[in-house]
């Protein structure tokens, strides 16, 4: 169950990231409404899912998953970019944090 919320908390990760780069500096009262309660629930799960995994594979494998969506998300926004190189790097991350759960 622990791993489960801490694949919803970093998926809350890209929600609050994008959500805060949609508010503009806070400027803007939807994003910033989604950023404070996705933000929320993200540290939230996170917080309970290192009660029962350890805080190095929690942390680093909640990062990976909010990191990797959060690009992908920039990518289908067309904010950013799409090159081979992204594309290489974000699956090295994706096999990272499914090697750190395969080794805990």
């Amino acid at each position: 169950m622990a791993w489960f919320v801490l694949v919803l908390s970093g998926m809350l990760e890209a929600v609050w990231a994008a959500a805060l780069s949609a508010s503009e500096g806070f400027k803007r009262l939807r994003p910033t409404l989604i950023f404070v309660v996705a933000l929320a629930a993200s540290m939230g799960g996170l917080a309970w899912a290192m009660s029962s995994l350890p805080v190095g594979i929690a942390y680093a494998v909640w990062v990976g998953i909010g990191a990797t969506l959060t690009v992908l998300w920039g990518f289908a926004t067309r904010q950013e970019s799409l090159t081979l190189a992204r594309i290489l790097l974000l699956v090295l991350l994706v096999g990272s944090v499914f090697g750190l759960k395969a080794v805990s």
